[in-house]
């Protein structure tokens, strides 16, 4: 895929596959495209040049709710949380074609409503406890801690049995504590689940610990790609990137 802003080539020519049932991380120095390629897979851009599979299913240029039918479900950098909803209605509000959103069902059929509505709050209630949060789900979203945010959002993907994850910067702003709940999460995600996953963060031991296969980008487009301890000794890898980035957080207890 090819990415082009007012002459300016953010993603170039860029090419690699995410294997089913595995965690793939995506890493590379700040401008690389990483992002820009997330919004593309994710549906908030369309590509200027190339094609999006998924599943054997070309899904390119569909809108971010039509993959979100799909099972392919994004979260952000920055939590996008619903700040002035509780953290059980942020996840409620997530499972698509609800009755109630139906002004005519609301009238006329108002106990299918409510005996839906009861199905959608247990299993919110279910995500909550899953992702350590039943404590606060009475709490306002704005309200919680920046880790906590993550964790919400990784919720909210949890309510419609995501096929794939795309996970932009999980750990940023996350303290130790909350990022090893966080990482224990995303491992149950995948093991348990079977949830692909595909997530950026410059974290390298993060990286590490979680995927099975790294992609390095720089200057938009693929540089290498193999395991952490390949791209480590690689050494247009340790050139471009490696060489610059800040010693990571450890994850041990």
């Amino acid at each position: 895929m090819s990415k082009t802003f007012a002459g300016f080539r953010a993603v170039d020519n860029c090419s690699f596959q995410i294997e089913a049932g595995k965690i793939t991380g995506l890493i590379g120095p700040n401008g690389a495209g990483k992002t820009t390629l997330f919004n593309m897979v994710a549906g908030v851009l369309k590509p200027s040049q190339g094609h999006i599979v998924l599943d054997g299913r070309n899904v390119t240029g569909m809108a971010p709710h039509q993959l979100f039918r799909l099972g392919l479900v994004r979260t952000f950098q920055i939590p996008r949380e619903f700040g002035r909803m509780t953290v059980l209605e942020n996840l409620m509000v997530v499972p698509p074609c609800q009755l109630g959103e139906n002004l005519w069902m609301s009238w006329f059929r108002w106990q299918r409503v409510l005996r839906q509505e009861r199905q959608i709050r247990h299993k919110a209630e279910e995500v909550l406890g899953w992702v350590n949060l039943l404590h606060v789900r009475d709490e306002l979203a704005q309200n919680l801690s920046g880790g906590q945010k993550k964790l919400l959002e990784l919720g909210r993907t949890l309510m419609i049995e995501p096929k794939v994850i795309l996970l932009d910067e999980p750990g940023a702003g996350v303290n130790r504590t909350l990022l090893r709940q966080l990482t224990d999460i995303i491992v149950r995600l995948n093991q348990e689940w079977g949830c692909t996953i595909c997530l950026i963060d410059h974290d390298l031991e993060l990286v590490d610990h979680l995927c099975h296969h790294v992609v390095v980008m720089a200057q938009g487009t693929v540089m290498a790609a193999g395991t952490m301890a390949e791209m480590r000794q690689n050494p247009q890898v340790q050139d471009a990137y490696l060489g610059n980035v800040h010693p990571a957080r450890t994850l041990s207890s």
